[in-house]
């Protein structure tokens, strides 16, 4: 990743994630979101508590990040404390958000003929068909 001193606890992560291969890109953004973890506690990311993560997650909501970017981070940080640090209790309280779909906007029997209508050519137009 780079070429300055690595943590233990950081090369240990990357360790297990080159082992997963996990893409390059999804190394670095998961390194980067437990980075942003880190700073978040003041300290380092192994001595966090579920009430540290769950702090988090509220931190995140309330500073307005999209459900995306919060599940990413708790996948993130299920893969740190389950897979690097071993920590199952965190992990069992960690839960994706879901977000309800949006319906597609359905257009009416007139609609759909006013937009076939402006699609096809008019008799006596100069368009030619092929």
């Amino acid at each position: 990743m780079t070429d300055k001193a690595i943590s233990p606890l950081r090369q240990r992560m990357i360790e297990d994630m080159t082992i997963r291969k996990l893409a390059p890109k999804t190394q670095h953004d998961y390194v980067q979101r437990v980075k942003n973890f880190a700073a978040f506690l003041g300290r380092s990311p192994d001595t966090a508590s579920f009430e540290d993560v769950r702090r988090y997650q509220l931190h995140l909501a309330a500073s307005g990040v999209g459900v995306p970017t919060i599940n990413q981070t708790v996948s993130t940080l299920r893969f740190f404390f389950r897979v690097t640090l071993r920590r199952y209790d965190i992990v069992e309280h960690t839960h994706f958000i879901h977000e309800a779909r949006k319906l597609p906007v359905v257009l009416s029997p007139e609609e759909v003929a006013r937009l076939l209508d402006a699609a096809l050519p008019h008799p006596g137009s100069n368009t030619r068909r092929r």
